[in-house]
């Protein structure tokens, strides 16, 4: 009778130890105990920020009343009932139409104002300039939306508005600017791109930054032009951090910045053909309706819309630019 004989170089299967996973994960915890001390700021954000209000979705499924509060309320009956005046309105075809393309737009042209940015101020010679560039693009970031809405106003109202008296003075007619709901997408465009680009172009700048010199050194050598350089090193580059912010960025296009729309478009109602989006129509439902419920099943489709698109948004990224996807 033959017996097995147990490999060169492996213990014995009867005298193996089974792997301490508990044990494993305290002596990580122990090792790297100031790390994990300064992640847990930001754990405690996202977990109660985050996680612990999404146990609200139930609201999107009862009768919620202030009496009963959250749990205590009754369920509705049939469970689909908060979402029927939504999709029967039809209103979520306008509303999903106007956040998704005025979303994409604030994505992809403030990307590329960004990159391009980014790339003009890497270039800069003078240290100084740098800086005092960098202050300037970046200060209109801080600044409130309601300013921003004070100050469109004033440019675009129609008796007293910087842009009509302007087109009065050169012999043009006045342009009625809140009456024509097809001249604000790109309105919005601008203004957001105006806002955002000085703060999101610090990310692309740290980017270029950490690219190795020697890069450089040598596509110099090779005799490539100052754009040769841009287009074969900078842009490669900056194309996985690229993907990642765009990913990002998936991730809340179906949250459209409720400041801004309200601030600037505010409830006219000659205007919600293209500007009207998924948040300033919940507000607008439950201060007009007051029902928790229906506003909450709003909130509730918007947000599995925006899953299921970063999920495709990730699957396609991690197919062509492995390198930017997020999982």
């Amino acid at each position: 009778m033959q017996t097995r004989t147990q490999p060169e170089g492996r213990e014995p299967l009867e005298g193996r130890e089974p792997p301490k996973i508990l044990g494993g994960f305290f002596h990580e915890i122990a090792k790297n105990r100031l790390i994990y001390a300064m992640a847990l700021p930001g754990l405690a954000f996202f977990f109660l920020f985050n996680y612990l209000p999404m146990a609200g979705i139930v609201v999107a499924f009862k009768n919620y009343k202030f009496s009963d509060g959250l749990f205590g309320s009754a369920w509705r009956n049939p469970w689909y009932q908060n979402f029927e005046f939504f999709f029967k309105s039809g209103a979520y075809v306008q509303l999903t139409r106007n956040t998704l393309l005025l979303n994409t737009a604030f994505i992809v042209f403030g990307t590329i104002f960004s990159v391009v940015l980014a790339i003009m101020i890497n270039e800069l010679i003078f240290r100084r300039a740098k800086k005092a560039l960098q202050a300037g693009i970046l200060m209109p970031y801080f600044i409130s939306w309601v300013v921003v809405g004070v100050f469109s106003y004033a440019l675009f109202n129609f008796d007293y508005g910087t842009i009509n008296v302007l087109l009065k003075s050169l012999g043009f007619q006045p342009v009625n600017w809140y009456n024509d709901a097809s001249l604000w997408p790109p309105i919005l465009t601008v203004v957001h791109i105006w806002k955002n680009t000085g703060y999101t172009s610090i990310i692309y700048i740290a980017a270029l930054a950490g690219i190795d010199p020697s890069y450089y050194e040598a596509a110099r050598i090779d005799g490539a032009s100052k754009f040769q350089q841009i287009r074969y090193i900078n842009l490669p580059q900056l194309w996985p951090t690229v993907t990642t912010m765009t990913l990002l960025s998936v991730g809340r296009i179906m949250n459209a910045d409720f400041g801004m729309f309200y601030s600037i478009v505010g409830q006219n109602p000659m205007l919600y053909p293209t500007a009207d989006v998924i948040d300033t129509y919940v507000y607008r439902t439950l201060r007009t309706l007051g029902d928790v419920g229906m506003s909450s099943a709003v909130g509730f489709y918007q947000s599995c819309v925006a899953f299921v698109l970063v999920l495709g948004s990730n699957w396609l990224a991690r197919r062509y630019q492995p390198d930017g996807s997020l999982f």
